[in-house]
């Protein structure tokens, strides 16, 4: 079965439509009509019908639905990968496989759903009567996903599947870095939900600029779910505090990398892996490595550099992005007064990687160093001693994630680590000790977030388990009985999830083991 996606395929863009354009050539290859606002009205409404039914609905009916949208995107998988390596020019195995891992990650919300912790349900008898409390959905959704991930962060990707697990109907505004390849899926999983019994308005996609504002200002839309720059994400927050609504915005900033002076046997294999990670799809991750500080005297930034000149220059997803990072390079240029090469564009929106060489004492507030570059530049800078580069984290912006590098021997003390990890923690949602920030697994256990400016909520996760919770809210009932609360909320349990009980935890069976990975 072939995709009909409704799109213009004339070349010339309109101020009425999304043009799509190919980061490699800078030409465009087809657009899609901006959604009215009577239909992104009609749209809204159609969530907000839908919200209760998703509300009241089981996990298992929406494993189902789920599961079948993931088998659909699956089914479609070639025609979708070319559109998106047309519109991203990212390749196709990292596309086919971002595409796969995406669908198992959906999967992954379906079971934690089943699982049933995230109900946080629990009973008490008390002198003044009993208490039911359990968390309810917090109805519709708006989602504005990331130019860099199409199908992790896109229109069936972490946001979306989370919030349909969690029991909220979802209405994604398309992006413009990609907007075939978002109006192709749409229609992939509207159709396979429809057809697997999901209420109609589970899902819709709206296209445009005035359409993304139409859904945040909606007082039907009860969160904000965002993945780009700080700009955008903040734009968001302000806008929507003026109704009160939430917004999780996933920003990002520079992810330090710490090298302890027990890792010197390592330098090569640091080396490629740093160039590896920060230039993986073009240096366009969230979670991309952007300074790197080790220790001096041991050769790092030659050795990087040796590795780099092998990193044949790439196109970065728009035009507006690169020429961002052009003029971001150029400032760092001149705050190290060093040339930073950046090769001309042979065409489209192509950039050649930087690495950019400074002195730790050039880390100061407000330097351009300490600024995320979304593309291929990173800076080193080598430390006398270890309590210099501690200090010099102190002054980084919060992230969403860091690297630690240690001897890589577990049974050697490597106590500079140890501190570096220490001064992390409260400053980065992740710490990746000994592997590159790059590799975000989705598990139980992941946090894919961070303090501010990294993200709007610290306490929130945009991948794991945890992800479901952003769109789920705490209610009580007070001398609750049978016909006024679900039936789940009940000492009888009927769907075998965990239940506290006059303050004890009861666990029926264990708890999923089910994992996938992605690399946001």
């Amino acid at each position: 079965m072939s995709l009909a996606v409704r799109q213009d395929e004339s070349a010339a863009a309109s101020p009425a439509a999304e043009a799509s354009y190919d980061p490699a050539t800078g030409e465009i290859r087809g657009s899609v009509a901006h959604t009215p606002a009577a239909r992104v009205d009609a749209l809204l409404e159609a969530a907000a019908l839908a919200a209760p039914a998703l509300a009241s609905s089981s996990p298992a009916e929406r494993s189902v639905w789920i599961e079948a949208a993931s088998a659909a995107v699956l089914e479609h998988t070639d025609e979708l990968v070319a559109i998106a390596e047309e519109e991203t020019r990212l390749g196709l195995p990292r596309l086919t496989g971002e595409l796969e891992r995406a669908a198992a990650q959906a999967r992954f919300y379906a079971g934690v759903a089943l699982e049933g912790s995230y109900l946080d349900v629990c009973l008490d008898e008390a002198p003044a009567g009993s208490l039911a409390r359990w968390n309810v959905p917090l109805g519709p959704v708006a989602v504005f996903g990331a130019s860099n991930f199409p199908f992790g962060f896109g229109v069936f990707g972490h946001d979306v599947a989370s919030a349909l697990a969690a029991g909220c109907p979802v209405v994604v505004k398309a992006h413009p870095a990609h907007p075939r390849l978002s109006a192709a899926i749409a229609e992939v999983v509207g159709t396979a939900l429809s057809a697997a019994g999901a209420p109609e308005g589970a899902h819709a996609l709206v296209v445009g600029f005035d359409a993304g504002l139409q859904i945040v200002d909606d007082p039907r839309i009860a969160v904000v779910c965002f993945t780009g720059s700080q700009a955008g994400g903040m734009a968001l927050v302000e806008r929507a505090a003026r109704r009160g609504v939430p917004v999780f915005a996933e920003m990002g900033t520079v992810n330090p990398v710490f090298v302890s002076p027990a890792a010197e046997g390592r330098r090569d294999e640091i080396a490629a892996g740093f160039v590896g990670s920060y230039t993986l799809g073009a240096g366009q991750f969230c979670t991309k490595p952007g300074l790197l500080l080790a220790p001096a005297g041991q050769g790092y930034a030659a050795a990087i550099r040796s590795v780099l000149d092998g990193v044949a220059p790439a196109p970065l997803l728009t035009e507006a992005i690169a020429a961002r990072f052009s003029e971001t390079a150029a400032r760092l240029q001149a705050t190290v007064g060093a040339d930073v090469p950046v090769a001309e564009p042979p065409s489209g929106f192509t950039v050649a990687p930087a690495l950019v060489t400074a002195r730790i004492s050039d880390l100061t507030e407000g330097s351009p160093l300490l600024e995320e570059c979304f593309g291929p530049v990173a800076v080193v800078a080598e430390y006398e001693s270890v309590d210099e580069a501690l200090e010099a984290l102190a002054r980084l912006q919060p992230s969403l994630a860091a690297s630690v590098f240690t001897s890589g021997d577990p049974e050697r003390d490597d106590p500079g680590a140890a501190s570096a990890v220490r001064s992390l923690i409260p400053r980065v949602g992740r710490v990746a000790v000994d592997a590159w920030p790059t590799g975000v697994i989705g598990t139980w256990a992941q946090q894919h977030g961070g303090p501010w400016p990294a993200t709007s909520r610290p306490e929130a996760t945009s991948v794991g388990a945890g992800a479901l919770d952003r769109f789920l809210r705490p209610v009580t009932v007070q001398n609750a009985r049978a016909g006024l609360i679900p039936a789940f909320v009940s000492r009888e349990n009927p769907w075998s999830i965990p239940l506290r009980i006059d303050g004890r935890l009861h666990l029926p069976h264990p708890a999923s083991a089910l994992e996938t990975e992605t690399t946001p």
